[in-house]
């Protein structure tokens, strides 16, 4: 910026923080009184930094907004993979079950190491986040039953999940493997 008025082409001294803050104050009607034109490059200026400052503030929030998406898509994916490897391991999580259910003379010592590791197992799905799907007693929600048979029972309510053939799972709010259930008719 020229310290030049127009007025007479002479340099003039440059303005004092106080004296500009004074003229700020006073607006640009008493500035045009000190020096001509300067009150139009002060209006100019102001507008040139709210279109900055505008700019800089539409920057900041798409950046943001930026890092937000960049977070969610690694934490989904993230989620992804482990949801993978956790639906791996359901049916070995099966295995342990039916070999529990097996009551076989002498095998007390094998069952005892069967139970210490299926208590492993399930205690590391929780840790993730896996949680076992409350089937028998429900009524039938094809989100997360699957129907493998229907069988009339006169005693429950149409729709009443009356037995589970294999449990369900969720990792958080996502179905790793929906509960295959036996559904009653009334």
């Amino acid at each position: 910026m020229a310290n030049k008025t127009k007025h007479n082409d002479r340099p003039t001294a440059p303005a004092t923080p106080d004296e500009i803050e004074r003229m700020e104050e006073e607006g640009p009607t008493q500035v045009v009184d000190a020096a001509p034109g300067l009150a139009d490059e002060i209006v100019e200026l102001r507008k040139e930094r709210d279109a900055l400052q505008d700019r800089l503030l539409r920057q900041v929030a798409e950046f943001d907004n930026y890092r937000k998406r960049i977070d969610r898509e690694r934490r989904d994916s993230s989620e992804y993979a482990a949801a993978d490897v956790l639906q791996d391991i359901l049916p070995i999580l099966d295995d342990f079950e039916r070999a529990l259910q097996v009551d076989a003379p002498g095998s007390e010592p094998y069952r005892q190491g069967l139970e210490i590791i299926h208590r492993a197992l399930l205690e590391l799905l929780r840790k993730r986040g896996v949680t076992a799907i409350d089937a028998v007693g429900t009524d039938f929600d094809p989100h997360v039953h699957q129907a493998v048979s229907y069988e009339d029972a006169p005693d429950k309510r149409d729709g009443e999940v009356i037995a589970e053939f294999r449990r369900g799972f969720r990792l958080g709010d996502r179905l790793l493997r929906p509960a295959m259930v036996k559904v009653a008719k009334a």
